[in-house]
C-alpha cells in the first residue's frame, strides 16, 4: 500500500479489492463511517445489515434507518438471535465470540459479498473475542488493513459531512455493562439503558455506564461529572434503584469513575448513595 496516501485513499484501495461488500453496521461511529464512504464510493456494490436486539439500543438503529435513507442505501434489519445461545446468555469472558458468531452466522446467508466490519486499529489493542468470530466467518477490516485508527475515522466522517456520527462516543452493546458470570436478561438490559439515559440527560454527563456487578448497579461517570455530583448523587441514585425495581431487579446502586470495557474486573473506587 502507497505509503503517501491519504487515510481516505488507502481505505478506498481496500474496499476495491472487494467485488462486492456486505457492510455490518451497528449504528456506532465506525460501521456508519465505513458504511458511508464505502457506498459512496461504490454504490453498486455495498449492502448494510444492522442487527436489532435487546442488547442494541434503539437510537443505534434509529441512527441507522435515518442515513440509511438520507443515503440511499440497501439496507437489510435481521435479528442474529444470540438470545437464543446459552452461551451468550450465561455471560461468559468471551461473550462477544459468541454474539458475534450469532451476528456473522445471520448475515452470510443472505449474502454472497465479502462481509466488513468497522473494526478500527485501535480495537487490536483490547481484549475483543469477537475478533475470532470474525476470523472463522472470514470478516475483514478495513480500517484496520488501511492503518486507520479511531481519530482517523472520526476525521474521515467529518470530511464525508457526517459531524454527528464524527462526534458519537463509544457504545458497546448493553450487554458489556454485564459482569461476566451474571446472565445476560433483556429486562436487566432494558433498565440498564433506562439508567443511563436517565443519568445522562440529569447530569449532563459526557459518559455514562450502569454497570450490573454482583455488589449491584454501578453508575460509572466521566471525572467531571462525578465531580460534579454532590448532594445530587443520593435523589439520582435512587431513581436508578427505582428504575431496577420497576424492571424486577431489587439492587443497590453506587457511582464510580469510567473504566473502559471491562472494567468490571478490576477493583475500583466507589461513592456508596
Amino acid at each position: 500500500m502507497n505509503a503517501a496516501a491519504t487515510p481516505v485513499e488507502r481505505l478506498e484501495a481496500v474496499l476495491a479489492t472487494m467485488p462486492a461488500i456486505a457492510c455490518a453496521v451497528s449504528g456506532g461511529v465506525d460501521s456508519l463511517t465505513l458504511a458511508t464512504l464505502a457506498h459512496r464510493r461504490f454504490p453498486a456494490a455495498v449492502t448494510m445489515f444492522h442487527a436489532v436486539s435487546p442488547a442494541v439500543p434503539d437510537e443505534a438503529t434509529e441512527r441507522t434507518r435515518a442515513l440509511a435513507a438520507r443515503e440511499n442505501w440497501r439496507l437489510t434489519i435481521i435479528d442474529a438471535g444470540e438470545f437464543l445461545n446459552e452461551q451468550y446468555r450465561a455471560n461468559p469472558s468471551n461473550r462477544c465470540y459468541f454474539c458475534k458468531t450469532s451476528l456473522y452466522g445471520a448475515i452470510r446467508p443472505a449474502t454472497t459479498a465479502q462481509v466488513v466490519s468497522g473494526t478500527n486499529l485501535d480495537d487490536l489493542g483490547e481484549y475483543r473475542p469477537g475478533l475470532e468470530a470474525a476470523k472463522e466467518h472470514d470478516v475483514r477490516h478495513p480500517f484496520v488493513e488501511a492503518a486507520i485508527d479511531k481519530q482517523t475515522v472520526r476525521a474521515i466522517a467529518k470530511s464525508l459531512g457526517l459531524p454527528d456520527v464524527a462526534e458519537l462516543p463509544s457504545a458497546p452493546c448493553l450487554s458489556s455493562r454485564i459482569e461476566t458470570g451474571i446472565g445476560i436478561d433483556p429486562a436487566m438490559l432494558a433498565c440498564v439503558h433506562a439508567a443511563e439515559k436517565f443519568v445522562g440527560s440529569a447530569v449532563a454527563a459526557k459518559t455514562v455506564r450502569a454497570r450490573v456487578r454482583a455488589t449491584g448497579i454501578v453508575i460509572e461517570l466521566d471525572a467531571q461529572s462525578l465531580a460534579a455530583l454532590g448532594e445530587t448523587a443520593v435523589p439520582l441514585g435512587e431513581k436508578v434503584a427505582q428504575i431496577f425495581r420497576d424492571g424486577g431487579f431489587d439492587l443497590a446502586v453506587q457511582f464510580a469513575p469510567y473504566r473502559v470495557g471491562s472494567a468490571f474486573l478490576h477493583p475500583i473506587k466507589l461513592i456508596t448513595t
